[in-house]
């Protein structure tokens, strides 16, 4: 196999690094070399976060190069546009459609920009977009995003159900393994 790379997206608090843990611990399980970098940008204060992923019979460096990662997975779109650039040419970019206002926005200085669907998808050929907020929302527990959108993400890795849900049982608390195991068949 060779090395697939990975990038987990978003803003601090939506539950990215938990979901890298969740797709480290599958590769793991199924005896891959995995490694994973993070870079926590003010994330205590909703700041970017990213999360490098890699996989394969060997790895040697964490970090995906700019123009190499086969799937990115952004919780919010902004930081979808943020990251596009990593995203190799028949790469796939899933993308949860919330939007979170950065302190600019917020304070007033500027606008959430109104366009971000076409600016993406002008960057990505194979580009998915999923309100998995609402989703997760619709099934109880806004806090689930993270697994709506890995059940979307192992739709594009060989890797079988069983041993997603293995994943996410040995990673997530347990209290929530049921809805977490939930959210992630219900796409």
């Amino acid at each position: 196999m060779s090395v697939k790379n990975i990038l987990v997206v978003g803003v601090g608090g939506q539950g990215t690094l938990l979901t890298s843990r969740i797709l480290g611990n599958l590769a793991l399980n199924n005896g891959y070399d995995v490694k994973l970098s993070e870079v926590h940008g003010m994330a205590q204060r909703g700041g970017s976060v990213v999360t490098h992923i890699r996989f394969g019979e060997k790895v040697y460096s964490p970090l995906v190069e700019i123009g190499h990662a086969d799937v990115i997975v952004a919780f919010e779109k902004m930081e979808a546009l943020r990251w596009a650039h990593y995203l190799k040419k028949d790469g796939v970019m899933i993308v949860n459609t919330q939007e979170i206002n950065p302190m600019p926005v917020i304070t007033g200085g500027a606008e959430y920009p109104s366009d971000l669907v076409e600016q993406i998808k002008g960057k990505c050929d194979k580009t998915i977009f999923i309100d998995a907020l609402s989703h997760a929302r619709e099934l109880g527990n806004f806090r689930v995003v993270n697994t709506v959108l890995l059940g979307e993400l192992a739709k594009h890795l060989d890797f079988d159900v069983e041993q997603w849900e293995k994943a996410i049982e040995i990673t997530v608390p347990k209290k929530t393994i049921e809805i977490n195991t939930k959210a992630f068949k219900s796409l």
